[in-house]
């Protein structure tokens, strides 16, 4: 173990034999850290923190604060965090709140460029990119494969799906499909399917298709949500990506992006 002279490393905490903690770390009583995990410098893990091994910590880092939600009362909520992350210079990551779980968890092999801001209760999948200065409000859920592009500040209680994309400068207040992209100001909007993310994902021409006629019926056709819904699980009752779809509309609470028209979809 690696720990310098000027790290404050609690005596209770538990660390891995090789974690290298860099000078003015700080690490609080109740952290845990798997092997080959590096805090760089000036970095603060505290709170009922879990993490994995080989993450990479950069200088400011924040893990494991006190959740920013008036209701806190020091409860010993946590952060789980698995392996292989990288978390930016400035990164944040709250703990979670007992209404919320009591869990804030990410999973493995994100990328959280700097100053990004993961608050209290949410769940973050693996394979997610998340660009400088990407926020997520309380309780939101990101699957795996996703991408959120910096400055983008998404509501809380929100989902978005595996595979999608969300653009830059964005505001997302209403929950994003699977295998879907978003973009826009104020209010973002669906712009059809995340066709380049998926094609280096190695979905296949007919994959791709299939979606975007899902995409074509559920979102375009004119019906509403519950008929739309209905007659895709007709037709691609047999195709799982577009299930997955179904499903996750089926568990919306906020409701779903709006779609802009055909004419205004540019093209992949």
């Amino acid at each position: 173990m690696q720990i310098h002279s000027t790290a404050i490393v609690h005596p209770k905490a538990s660390l891995a034999d090789d974690v290298e903690v860099g000078p003015f770390c700080l690490i609080g009583e109740h952290v845990t850290i798997g092997k080959g995990t590096r805090l760089l410098s000036h970095v603060t893990v505290d709170g009922w923190t879990e993490i994995g091994e080989r993450n990479e910590l950069h200088p400011f880092a924040s893990i494991g604060g006190p959740p920013q939600h008036l209701g806190y009362q020091g409860e010993p909520t946590k952060v789980i965090i698995g392996h292989d992350n990288i978390f930016r210079e400035y990164v944040t990551v709250n703990r979670a709140t007992v209404q919320g779980g009591g869990v804030t968890s990410l999973g493995s092999k994100n990328f959280l460029m700097a100053y990004v801001h993961v608050a209290h209760d949410c769940r973050l999948g693996s394979h997610l990119i998340m660009a400088n200065a990407a926020s997520l409000a309380g309780h939101i859920t990101i699957g795996d494969h996703a991408i959120i592009g910096g400055l983008t500040g998404i509501h809380q209680y929100v989902r978005i799906g595996s595979y999608s994309m969300v653009g830059g400068c964005c505001a997302i207040t209403q929950d994003l499909p699977p295998f879907m992209r978003a973009a826009g100001g104020y209010r973002a909007r669906m712009y059809g399917l995340n066709s380049v993310g998926l094609r280096r994902h190695g979905f296949s021409p007919d994959r791709i298709s299939v979606l975007k006629r899902a995409y074509d019926m559920l979102f375009r056709s004119g019906h509403r949500v519950a008929e739309a819904t209905k007659l895709a699980k007709a037709e691609f009752g047999d195709q799982p990506d577009v299930m997955t779809i179904l499903g996750f509309l089926e568990g919306t609470k906020r409701g779903i992006c709006r779609s802009v028209g055909k004419d205004q979809e540019d093209e992949e």
